[in-house]
């Protein structure tokens, strides 16, 4: 597996671990909808939480949060949609960020962002 990819995968397990010990129950990941992807689909008990993990090595060139475009927004809103039709889901819909950064000594620092975009679509 190239490096990049295992940086990615990593941090994906450390945000369903994450979102776990906060209390999330997670219904899915790296759930597909022809060529798209949702990385996390979680819940509590207030809403459905459509979850973007951006895992970045450093921060030099880019916050992980900031790349998440436009385009990917609206990817992940289509993708969300497939995901509710098909499940039935009646819950609001939250889309939250996550940016995971490697630790010096192990582990990631973690930015959780709630709500970080509304669907500009529905």
């Amino acid at each position: 597996m190239a490096e990049h990819n295992k940086l990615g995968t990593d941090g994906e397990k450390a945000a369903v671990n994450y979102l776990q010990s906060n209390g999330y129950t997670i219904l899915h990941t790296n759930w597909r909808c022809g060529h798209l992807e949702l990385d996390i689909i979680a819940e509590n008990n207030q809403f459905l939480i459509i979850i973007e993990v951006k895992t970045r090595s450093s921060t030099r060139f880019i916050l992980p949060q900031d790349a998440v475009t436009h385009t990917k927004i609206r990817h992940i809103v289509n993708a969300a949609q497939g995901y509710i039709h098909q499940y039935g889901i009646t819950k609001d819909v939250r889309f939250d960020i996550m940016a995971l950064i490697p630790g010096e000594h192990g582990g990631y620092s973690i930015d959780h962002i709630k709500d970080a975009f509304m669907s500009p679509v529905w």
